[in-house]
């Protein structure tokens, strides 16, 4: 079909381009459903009802990233079965897919409910806004299988190059996100709970599109009744990849929640004064997940064919796209941060705006500092994953988890705004080396398989010719 995009073929730039731009567009697409949560909830509710919100951040972080790592994950051997052409294996690893996406909505929905009350005293949530906090992200939890569904089908049809379908969905539902929070909010007076609720209803919504798409357009994704079956060594396969993804996810999330939990001592008027500039800082950096998302697909696809080569000719273009980017945005952000802050903030509050930007102000100056290293993550974090090697991405979010909770800790112990605020980008500048360097030993070991089976392959043909030429020898003496 058209909108499919076969990776294995053409020069990686412009595969890269034309594959990433819808990705981009969905991102922001996607950080709408949040964002006009915070925005309409700021600007309505009040100051308040957004650090309620945004102290929930960390949260749907560590549980929906978990969710997003798994689906991810259980997606990569799809991209590799259609970079290798074995549309069997393939549809195999759909029905698989949706099998464990399932569960793993049922088992993170109880869990994520049972223990939501305790995690947010662990957190120092404020006392002023807890409740609110609570009614919120137990909403986002209840109504996780639509996530879930949304993300699994969206990476399935990611995984064969077709990343602009999604993106149509996510338009039609980032409208109706906008609709149901003006309308549940404004007109019925629900708060955080409309919010959450518009948010719930409008990924549904894009997940179901998404399914009626792929059953009626992309027949290649639908199985057939010799693949509409559990099979043992396909789960295996994908857990073996998506529980690491998952995995690496929530151990970032940890450390995002230390970081909140040293951000909620400071008070509410803090707390949401960094939410609205994260908010910010986040609109800046979607096109580096957008780029983890297509080098996911490309690395998997190539991987499919063993093309170790055209992998390394990838990675290199993206690296250097990532970087341009990350040069040029720092300044956009700097500049534009006065209005985006304003979108979120009542200006009518009784803080003064001034307060709020200086603290905003300190965060986006801090963290684009190292925007470069945070592009680098995503580019060499996810060719990994898509090549088979999600544990070393694993170990990668470790190295994270640590950094996080040194620089929070110490920032914390000294109330130190800046120090809070300076977790991000040290934490970046370490696990992009440590990235770095495990890529290059992920490459070497790819090139060692590749040469070792050659031979392999080599020793089998000699050795299956070897006795018709002894014979031939034998004749002619």
């Amino acid at each position: 079909m058209a909108n499919q995009i076969d990776m294995t073929k053409g020069k990686p730039f412009g595969l890269i381009v034309r594959f990433i731009i819808p990705v981009v567009l969905g991102n922001i697409f996607q950080q709408l459903y949040n964002m006009v949560d915070t925005i309409i909830v700021g600007r309505f509710v009040g100051l308040d009802a957004l650090a309620a919100v945004g102290a929930t951040g960390t949260i749907s972080f560590l549980i929906l990233g978990f969710a997003l790592g798994l689906t991810s994950g259980f997606t990569v051997l799809t991209a590799q079965r259609f970079g290798a052409g074995d549309e069997k294996g393939l549809k195999l690893s759909v029905t698989n897919a949706l099998i464990l996406s399932f569960a793993a909505a049922v088992i993170l929905t109880l869990i994520s409910t049972a223990g939501m009350k305790k995690l947010l005293v662990i957190m120092h949530t404020p006392e002023d806004i807890y409740q609110m906090s609570y009614d919120y992200i137990i909403i986002i939890c209840i109504g996780m299988v639509f996530t879930i569904f949304y993300n699994v089908m969206a990476s399935l049809l990611r995984a064969v190059g077709n990343s602009r379908v999604p993106l149509y969905f996510l338009i039609i539902s980032a409208l109706l996100n906008i609709v149901l929070d003006l309308v549940l909010i404004k007109n019925f007076g629900m708060g955080v709970r409309g919010a959450a609720l518009a948010t719930v209803i409008s990924q549904g919504v894009s997940g179901i599109l998404c399914f009626f798409y792929t059953l009626n357009k992309v027949k290649l994704l639908v199985p057939d009744k010799e693949t509409l079956r559990i099979n043992g060594m396909c789960m295996r396969n994908q857990l073996s990849i998506g529980i690491p993804m998952a995995l690496q996810f929530s151990i970032t999330a940890v450390g995002t929640i230390m970081v909140q939990t040293a951000l909620n001592k400071f008070g509410s008027v803090v707390v949401a004064s960094y939410t609205a500039a994260n908010k910010a800082g986040q609109l800046a950096t979607l096109p580096y997940s957008a780029m983890g998302v297509a080098m996911s697909t490309y690395s998997a696809q190539n991987r499919g064919i063993n093309d170790i080569g055209r992998i390394k000719k990838g990675t290199l273009v993206s690296s250097l796209m990532s970087i341009v980017y990350s040069i040029a945005i720092y300044g956009v952000a700097i500049l534009t941060l006065p209005v985006l802050m304003r979108l979120f903030v009542d200006t009518g509050s009784d803080i003064p705006f001034d307060q709020i930007l200086e603290y905003g102000r300190t965060y986006i100056l801090i963290s684009g500092l190292c925007y470069i290293p945070l592009g680098e993550i995503f580019i060499y974090r996810n060719v990994m994953q898509g090549c088979g090697f999600s544990l070393m991405a694993m170990i990668g979010g470790i190295v994270e988890l640590i950094s996080r909770a040194i620089v929070s800790t110490v920032a914390s112990a000294y109330q130190s705004f800046a120090g809070v605020c300076a977790a991000d980008p040290v934490t970046w500048l370490v696990t992009a080396i440590f990235l770095m360097i495990g890529y290059k030993f992920t490459v070497l070991k790819m090139d060692k398989d590749k040469q070792e089976f050659h031979a392999r392959k080599k020793r089998a043909l000699v050795k299956a010719e070897g006795p018709s030429e002894e014979r031939q020898d034998s004749h002619e003496v």
